[in-house]
């Protein structure tokens, strides 16, 4: 870590074996991901006004090149959260849960879902229903009435702009849904 470890205790004594666990689950968070830049951690006891299951509240705030990553557990109903040791066992498992995301994301093996490609309605043929879409890259995309989704086909103007999701027919390609984005038409 570039900055040390800081812990504060709200609403209770500090005290020297919370503060070792913390620091042994902060090398831990450390040997996983050694470009952490800076760890809080905050350790809450309930208020002296509960009387029933006094649950401990653990947050840690986490910096990264790029990120900053919280975890809170606590004040939930999980009971094992009355004791301290279990609630930031819990918050620092919670935080390298985000860890392991944010390596994913930083490697590119989460998924980024595409837009579905779009154009424009270039043909429409409603006595046989069907019509065209003219692609951004200049292809022409077969689609059927039923392709039609959240409009009415017999809505539909040549120009409108869309959305589909292509997929390779019995004559080519063609749209399996298709849906309208702007009312307007484009003209050409």
């Amino acid at each position: 870590m570039q900055i040390p470890l800081q812990i504060t205790f709200r609403h209770m004594e500090t005290s020297p074996a919370v503060e070792n666990r913390i620091r042994d689950e902060a090398a831990r968070l450390d040997q996983f991901y050694n470009q952490i830049m800076s760890c809080r951690v905050v350790v809450e006891a309930p208020h002296a006004h509960h009387h029933k299951g006094q649950l401990f509240h653990i947050s840690i705030d986490l910096k990264v090149p790029g990120k900053e990553l919280v975890a809170n557990r606590g004040h939930s109903q999980d009971h094992a959260h009355e004791d301290v040791y279990v609630a930031i066992r819990d918050a620092f498992n919670e935080m390298q849960r985000q860890l392991k995301d944010h390596l994913r994301r930083q490697h590119g093996e989460v998924k980024e879902h595409e837009p579905p490609p779009h154009g424009y309605v270039s043909l429409l043929v409603p006595e046989e229903n069907y019509g065209r879409i003219k692609t951004t890259d200049g292809r022409e995309i077969y689609f059927h009435r039923h392709s039609v989704l959240g409009s009415n086909f017999n809505t539909l103007k040549i120009g409108n702009e869309v959305r589909f999701n292509e997929e390779l027919g019995d004559e080519g390609p063609q749209a399996s849904t298709v849906k309208l984005i702007g009312k307007h038409p484009i003209l050409e």
